[in-house]
């Protein structure tokens, strides 16, 4: 099971915004488990923050823009590109202005940051987006589908004016590929864009030095084509940006038809809304969450054993009456063994039970409950969604809404890849050992 991964440490740079022209210092810095990715303007008052959602998508005219109430983050996507490409689930990202430095027009100064900072792991599971089902979407000529994949692929097909500049691409993305392959190809513009970009009042601190110019069938650029097949190669690092703020890692095959941002943050959209990934709005970073627990203080609380044990470890605490735990489902699972042969799922009356283990750690963590025991009652509401099969691995999410001396209530789901596949309202009791 891949971890969860953040900085190691934080590294900053600083250069000049391409479409605003403006001088900016953007520092990267570690985040705890499940933050996702955060822009922080440490330039205004209260130093604001934007979540890097799809949700907060505002204009996508030739770069991707989010806006959360009256702040704004300018061209996002390859700050953003470089951290999913290199494999970073969780990174805060501090800026004095509201663009990123622009370096060369490509992500490569983003990966030499990356590199400085540095990776490690987090105690936690990777939460992916996987595709099950092919995911369309068509917008004025661009066609952009996601396909069921095992691994994160893209093949992206550019088409410039009058069909010049064609070129296709197909590759899986993976850190090494991505910062040997994806990364160093830098943005570009056709010349008979140029001006009314200018006019527009948009890349006004570009240049040859940060962006390829292509003029009828010739290149204008400081240096020679990094890649014969550059422009396709930037179009799948804006692919991998845009996509970022659905805010999971994608498990599909991306197949791509003269993109632009305006698709690919549909697609983000489309795919935040129905796996239920859209980031919170939050005022400050997230704190890392106290008193997580692993499978050997779960069993200290909890009476339950092998095979009746559903939570494998508490992955989050939300105060006092939130908790998340999480249950990897594999084949070795008795149950599967009769439910069902050749075509296993897990029983609906686990998950349920599962949900009720999560309910009785939250009230039993109160120190008047210690030494009791929770027993499940009853459940309301409930609502099996979608199958749960070996290799999935169960979110627990739980909220006690309810808390007597002895009697408690829950509102409950599970969740597969960010999609509901069960939910509830359960009653438990504690008795004494």
């Amino acid at each position: 099971m891949e971890k969860q991964r953040t900085l190691a440490s934080s590294a900053s740079l600083t250069g000049s915004a391409l479409h605003t022209g403006e001088n900016v210092t953007l520092t990267i810095l570690p985040a705890p488990v499940g933050h996702g990715f955060k822009f922080q303007r440490i330039d205004l008052p209260d130093e604001p923050i934007v979540d890097a959602a799809a949700a907060y998508v505002k204009t996508v005219e030739r770069a991707t823009t989010l806006v959360q109430g009256m702040v704004k983050i300018h061209t996002v996507e390859h700050v953003l590109s470089a951290l999913t490409g290199m494999g970073v689930d969780n990174a805060l990202i501090q800026m004095d202005a509201n663009e990123p430095p622009i370096g060369d027009g490509s992500a490569s100064e983003y990966i030499a940051l990356i590199n400085k900072a540095g990776i490690i792991e987090q105690d936690a599971p990777r939460r992916y987006i996987d595709i099950r089902e092919p995911v369309t979407i068509e917008s004025n000529g661009s066609i952009l589908v996601i396909l069921p994949d095992t691994k994160f692929r893209v093949s992206c097909t550019q088409v410039g004016p009058e069909g010049r500049f064609t070129q296709f691409l197909s590759t899986e993305i993976t850190p090494e590929i991505y910062e040997k392959e994806i990364a160093p190809a830098r943005t570009f513009v056709f010349y008979e864009d140029v001006k009314p970009l200018m006019d527009k009042g948009l890349i006004k601190g570009g240049s040859l030095e940060n962006a390829i110019v292509a003029r009828g069938d010739s290149v204008l650029s400081k240096e020679p084509l990094r890649f014969p097949d550059e422009f396709v190669r930037h179009k799948i690092l804006d692919i991998v940006g845009d996509l970022a703020l659905s805010g999971r890692f994608i498990r599909g095959h991306v197949v791509a038809v003269k993109p632009g941002h305006g698709i690919n943050t549909e697609a983000a959209k489309l795919l935040a809304e129905r796996f239920n990934a859209v980031a919170p709005a939050a005022a400050k970073p997230v704190a890392a969450s106290p008193g997580a627990l692993d499978i050997n203080a779960v069993m200290q609380i909890l009476p339950h054993r092998y095979p009746f044990l559903m939570v494998d470890r508490i992955v989050e605490f939300d105060g006092e009456l939130k908790a998340t735990g999480v249950k990897a489902v594999t084949i070795n699972e008795p149950y599967f063994q009769g439910h069902f042969p050749n075509h296993p799922v897990m029983p609906g009356v686990l998950q349920l039970e599962a949900m009720a283990q999560v309910a009785s750690i939250i009230m039993m963590r109160r120190t008047e409950n210690e030494g009791k025991i929770g027993y499940f009652m009853s459940a309301d509401e409930v609502k099996f969604r979608k199958p749960v099969m070996p290799g999935d691995t169960l979110f627990i999410e739980c909220e006690l809404t309810s808390a007597k001396k002895r009697l408690g209530k829950a509102s409950c789901r599970c969740l597969v890849n960010g999609e509901v596949v069960s939910e509830g309202i359960l009653l438990f009791g504690l008795v004494d050992k």
